[in-house]
């Protein structure tokens, strides 16, 4: 889905319709729908908030304040679409990553949806390799979500989102043996077990120095963990009908307090399109 962000100066001069742009598969292409509306609210924060919007079209952008300054224009970001619905946000818990890291700066940004299963030549001119997330800042077209975000960092310190190197690993073997297990059609080979020890691990991490990874405030390291953990979730319990266990509470916890956060819920994917996301792998 196409997003612009809209700051709360650039915000005070605008009626209360606020006028959206449907997402189009051809890079720059927009049309200007007449029949959406967006409420906003004060509050504390950002001083105006989306409360509701109406929309009749089917792909329409979603309108969301930010606190950057209003001189910043919108960050263009090219990531994975849904295969389920073209209009949405696919599946890659890199862009996702990124696309984190921009709401939690409160950044704004407009996103281009990429069909990865029959990649644009736009794109491929933008990227020859192929590969989402990319991003373009100072007119220039970067790739790779570590690069992405280290980036973002630099140029946009506040608010702060490092995560000391001292911290910066924890939980990182979580994913490579998420998809071992995923990948397993062998019932005893150690694979369950290795993921249980990295999820057991991170339980008691959490469990001393929570409720983020780098203690009360989140940081980068959990918006690269957080969407690995939603697919951990969904693929494992549709593939192998396996939940993580109970007693690692702690962890459990996390994953509900990453996955409620308002970045969160505006960028993840749908559930469809993480378990056909997945289905080659275990094929």
């Amino acid at each position: 889905m196409s997003s612009i962000k809209i700051t709360p100066a650039a915000a005070c001069t605008l009626s209360s319709t606020v006028k959206a742009f449907a997402c189009s598969s051809r890079l720059g292409s927009h049309r200007v729908p007449t029949n959406s509306s967006f409420f906003f609210t004060r509050n504390n924060r950002n001083g105006f908030t989306q409360s509701r919007s109406r929309r009749r079209a089917a792909a329409l952008t979603v309108v969301s304040m930010s606190s950057a300054a209003a001189a910043i224009n919108p960050l263009e970001i090219l990531v994975k679409g849904s295969v389920t619905n073209p209009t949405k946000l696919g599946d890659c818990p890199f862009c996702q990553r990124v696309l984190l890291t921009l709401e939690e700066k409160q950044l704004p940004y407009e996103t281009k949806l990429v069909d990865l299963t029959n990649k644009p030549e736009w794109f491929l001119k933008i990227n020859p390799d192929g590969k989402v997330p990319v991003i373009k800042l100072d007119e220039k077209w970067i790739a790779d979500s570590d690069v992405i975000t280290q980036t973002l960092e630099e140029k946009y310190p506040d608010p702060p989102l490092a995560t000391p190197p001292e911290k910066a690993s924890v939980g990182s073997k979580i994913f490579s043996s998420f998809i071992g297990f995923l990948k397993s059609k062998d019932p005893g080979d150690g694979t369950e077990q290795a993921l249980l020890n990295e999820l057991s691990s991170f339980n008691d991490y959490i469990k001393e120095n929570g409720p983020f990874i780098n203690g009360k405030d989140i940081s980068a390291a959990d918006l690269s963990l957080g969407p690995k953990l939603f697919h951990l979730e969904i693929s494992l319990g549709h593939y192998k009908n396996w939940r993580i266990p109970d007693s690692l509470s702690h962890l459990k916890f996390y994953m509900k307090s990453v996955f409620s956060r308002d970045s969160f819920v505006k960028t993840t994917a749908a559930r469809e399109d993480v378990i056909l996301g997945w289905k080659k792998l275990v094929a």
